[in-house]
């Protein structure tokens, strides 16, 4: 029985149309295994689980099912929203914009920044 080195070697010798063929088949298994692992994590976890008999009664029923959720993004876009009704009802909204320029210095031309890569 070959190792796996003398298998490489072996293959390195073959014309290229070979190894091509061969490298395009060891992607597909690679690939093929990955999606197998993450099919059967998925089923395992029930992650493509639908709640009744059919969608049209999921539907009826108004169950929603989330998972993997990041309540933290929601309770900080909430809080975002609260603060905004939460403002004082007088005051009316606005956008003020700061020039943060500098204002160049008479009479000498500014340097140009170069940037070593």
């Amino acid at each position: 029985m070959k190792t796996i080195f003398e298998h490489i070697e072996h293959i390195k010798g073959k014309p290229h149309h070979i190894r091509k063929r061969v490298a395009y088949a060891a992607a597909a298994c690679g690939a093929s295994l990955i999606a197998l692992i993450w099919l059967a994590g998925s089923i395992s976890t029930n992650a493509f689980a639908i709640s009744g008999n059919s969608f049209a009664e999921s539907v009826e029923k108004g169950n929603t099912l989330t998972t993997g959720a990041d309540t933290t993004a929601t309770s900080q876009l909430a809080g975002a929203g609260a603060a905004a009704v939460l403002q004082d009802a007088e005051t009316p909204a606005h956008i003020e914009i700061v020039n943060t320029t500098p204002e160049p210095s008479k009479g000498k031309q500014a340097e140009q920044t170069t940037l070593p890569f």
